[in-house]
């Protein structure tokens, strides 16, 4: 199965951008970037060594709900391109594993899904938990930090900006 690995929606990101508050209600904090360690979860690299980033708070999940976790993450302080490659996203080659957990339509953790997964293996263990018809969609987050990295759908599809990381869904 061709799975798709989606940024966050380019809308909400130019708005964080631009000034606009997290999921806290808090403004960006700026820093500027060692170049290791800083995905941007929009264009889905490393923010460059010496560029400046954006940290905040993010909920990627359309709404609350007791499976909508919140937390930290990485942006290019510049506006960036989302990323929109084929395969695996280079911030996703950059540590050993990371962890999948797969959600269903009501965006609720699909319970046995959750594991730890090596670098080279994401795109068919990913493949493989989206050919069960309860799961909607896969997150994939650090397995060291638990921080949020991407979402994962069926091959096919472009980006859903209906199910946008918000501030105020």
């Amino acid at each position: 199965m061709t799975v798709n690995f989606e940024p966050l929606p380019t809308s909400w990101v130019r708005d964080i951008q631009s000034g606009g508050v997290d999921v806290h209600g808090q403004p960006a904090e700026r820093a500027v970037s060692d170049g290791r360690g800083t995905p941007c979860r929009h264009c889905l690299r490393e923010v460059p060594e010496g560029a400046e980033m954006l940290i905040l708070a993010a909920r990627p999940f359309p709404s609350l709900q007791p499976y909508a976790e919140a937390g930290p993450i990485f942006l290019c302080a510049d506006p960036c391109e989302a990323w929109e490659g084929g395969g695996v996203p280079p911030v996703l080659q950059t540590s050993p594993d990371y962890l999948i957990k797969g959600y269903d339509a009501r965006d609720r953790i699909v319970y046995g899904t959750g594991q730890i997964t090596p670098a080279g293996d994401l795109a068919a263990v990913a493949g493989d938990l989206l050919r069960d018809d309860q799961i909607a969609y896969i997150h994939i987050r650090s397995s060291r930090n638990n921080c949020y990295q991407c979402k994962v759908t069926r091959g096919g599809g472009g980006h859903d900006e209906q199910s946008a990381t918000r501030s105020d869904p």
